[in-house]
């Protein structure tokens, strides 16, 4: 019997329950929809954190952290407790003799500090960077100006806040450029006000800037940095300049042995990749759990083909009087099987991507405002297709069988 004959027979079977097919594939759907919603959404994720990172620091920042890179929580202490990080470090940086492929270097501290304006008060994170800041950090104000060299050399009490503090401390005052707020009851002068960026990797909403000169000598009263931010003058130097950091730093800190480096460096490319990789487990994860229910909506598939065998053992008898081969029968039976899941695969994508678009609007509605994308993941269709209909041609092919088998004469004695 000709493949189109075939096919047409077992579509029409298939019509004959429409009930009992639409119920057989619902496992297939709801696994293969889960499939196409989880890989929909951690595109999203990682798009959107991907962006936020690309958007907060340059392509060609370059990050020095004291303490050793390792991993754990003795390495984790050792980076907070660590002043391996001292101004003769940001001195040798900006020397073009040591790393002639530096375009600039900002010493950063950082710390929890409250900040006051007559009777408000506001929990803020304070910032301690020079004038680069503005350029590294995109972080150019929507009011006034921002720190200058000269404010970092004078040891200036000048300050630039975020969006967040100004409507803290300030409420419903729109003009807030000379006026001063105290922070460790010093006061500072305002000379720029940050626009509002939302929720990113770091809040600049919630933060004030002051010199890390004013910083140090004045609010922490330590004489290291926590980090210091590097800028190559172009992407192709960047692993060139961290090689040159590398060596700036050892001849600084009298090591000899690499084991023994008392900081570590990373890059937005080493940051990107970390991302992928965590965000790609993580998918993987998820998707892995999802495709129990595809072999739960497999075995469910066969199970109902069995059934159907049973019920249908007068038909196949019938079939098998008037001239239908054993291997007709499995054909049909097989066919059945299969157009059930890839129809519950299709059905499935369409679900998860309505699904996904639906998750992507909620999450960018004025709620989250997270700016996230809808991204549809091809790829996972194409294979979600194949495996729906992988899973029909494997569980079918029992039931099948079993149909094949049947005497004929059996068959049409069965009641």
């Amino acid at each position: 019997m000709k493949i189109h004959h075939v096919i047409k027979i077992a579509i029409n079977g298939l019509r004959t329950h429409k009930t009992r097919s639409a119920l057989t594939i619902l496992g297939i759907v709801i696994g293969i929809s889960s499939i196409i919603l989880i890989m929909s959404l951690g595109a999203g994720a990682k798009n959107l954190i991907v962006g936020e990172i690309q958007g907060t620091v340059g392509s060609r920042i370059i990050e020095i952290k004291p303490g050793r890179d390792s991993s754990g929580m003795s390495s984790f202490l050792t980076v907070i407790f660590s002043d391996s990080l001292k101004q003769r470090d940001v001195d040798a940086l900006e020397k073009k003799s040591n790393a002639p492929y530096i375009s600039g270097v900002m010493p950063l501290v950082f710390s929890g500090v409250n900040t006051t304006y007559e009777s408000e008060i506001f929990q803020a994170t304070l910032y301690g960077m020079n004038e680069l800041g503005q350029r590294m950090y995109s972080l150019s104000p929507e009011e006034g100006d921002f720190l200058s060299e000269d404010d970092v050399k004078s040891y200036a009490d000048v300050v630039v806040i975020g969006a967040k503090v100004k409507e803290k401390l300030f409420e419903n005052t729109q003009d807030v450029i000379g006026k001063k707020i105290k922070i460790k009851n010093r006061n500072f002068k305002i000379i720029g006000v940050l626009p509002k960026k939302g929720s990113t990797m770091v809040s600049f909403d919630e933060t004030v800037i002051i010199p890390y000169t004013t910083a140090q000598q004045y609010i922490t009263g330590k004489k290291y940095f926590q980090h210091i931010i590097v800028e190559a003058d172009t992407e192709a130097n960047i692993n060139r300049t961290i090689e040159d950091i590398k060596l700036t730093l050892r001849n600084n800190h009298n090591i000899t042995d690499p084991e023994k480096d008392d900081f570590s460096i990373s890059s937005q490319a080493d940051a990107l990749k970390m991302v992928s990789t965590v965000m790609n487990i993580l998918t993987l994860f998820l998707v892995a759990v999802a495709t129990i229910s595809l072999v739960v909506g497999g075995v469910g598939i066969m199970n109902i083909m069995l059934v159907s065998v049973t019920e249908r053992t007068k038909e196949i008898g019938l079939r098998k009087a008037i001239g239908a081969t054993n291997k007709d029968i499995l054909k049909q039976f097989v066919f059945e099987s299969v157009i059930l899941t890839s129809v519950g695969g299709v059905i499935g994508i369409c679900l998860g991507a309505f699904l996904s678009y639906i998750a992507m609007l909620i999450l960018n509605s004025s709620l989250f405002s997270l700016g996230w994308t809808f991204v549809f993941p091809w790829s996972s269709a194409v294979i979600g297709i194949v495996v729906s209909s992988m899973i029909g041609l494997i569980f079918g092919i029992y039931p099948a069988s079993q149909a094949a088998k049947k005497s004929p004469m059996e068959a049409l004695r069965y009641e």
